[in-house]
């Protein structure tokens, strides 16, 4: 029982306990293994709950890694049980949900870093691709946003008549397009490309404008629109 007791939180030295640092010093002077143990509680047989805390964060390139990986990935990890996994589950779906608030209160495009990082967080973890719309109102702020359109790993079918339908439903007055690509490789194909114009064309016969189309990795997403191709 001892040795169990040793793998959590109360089992560190004082001073190295994450809590009373937290309580005593503020978040910020957490180290991110450390603000992580205290999500994770306990470590593993064999292992400290830092020590786990720093080889989830080394095995998925840190916080931002971490935050942007699925359920599937959490499930492969040794010593990640249902409760943990639940935990880490949570706060990507609290982070989700905060850029979503922020994107309802503000017009759209005041924040295009939180455009990015939501995007990021619902689609760039993805190993299928995917293709979704942001549906908003007419001072640009977030109603919706819908994942239409699921393919293979390299294609997705997407059908600009059911775009026009899911638009003239949510009332919206623009949309911004947003896929990503499973490969990693963060540019826009010529494919990418062609399907934009025809999407634009399409929904300009009902009065949406399309203001831009994301191309979104697990590493960020880049903006067709600065590059010219929107």
């Amino acid at each position: 029982m001892d040795g169990l007791i040793t793998l959590g939180l109360k089992g560190l030295p004082a001073d190295s306990r994450p809590r009373e640092k937290l309580l005593s010093r503020g978040p910020g002077a957490l180290s991110d293994g450390e603000l992580l143990a205290l999500l994770l509680n306990t470590g593993i047989p064999g292992k400290n709950v830092l020590q786990l805390a720093q080889e989830l964060l080394d095995r998925f390139g840190g916080i931002n890694g971490l935050l942007h990986t699925g359920a599937d990935a959490l499930r492969q990890i040794k010593g990640l049980g249902p409760a943990k996994r639940g935990k880490v589950l949570a706060v990507l779906e609290l982070a989700r949900r905060a850029l979503a608030q922020k994107l309802e209160q503000k017009t759209l495009f005041d924040s295009p870093q939180a455009v990015r990082d939501y995007l990021q967080l619902q689609l760039g973890n993805k190993e299928h691709e995917v293709f979704a719309v942001l549906f908003l109102d007419s001072q640009n702020r977030l109603i919706a946003l819908e994942e239409l359109f699921r393919g293979t790993l390299s294609q997705a079918s997407v059908y600009p008549r059911e775009i026009v339908l899911r638009a003239l439903h949510q009332h919206a007055a623009a949309v911004v397009l947003a896929h990503n690509h499973p490969s990693g490789v963060a540019e826009a194909s010529h494919a990418d490309v062609a399907l934009t114009r025809t999407l634009k064309s399409a929904l300009a016969l009902v009065d949406v404008r399309v203001l831009d189309h994301f191309i979104v990795t697990r590493h960020g997403a880049i903006s067709m629109a600065e590059q010219g191709l929107v």
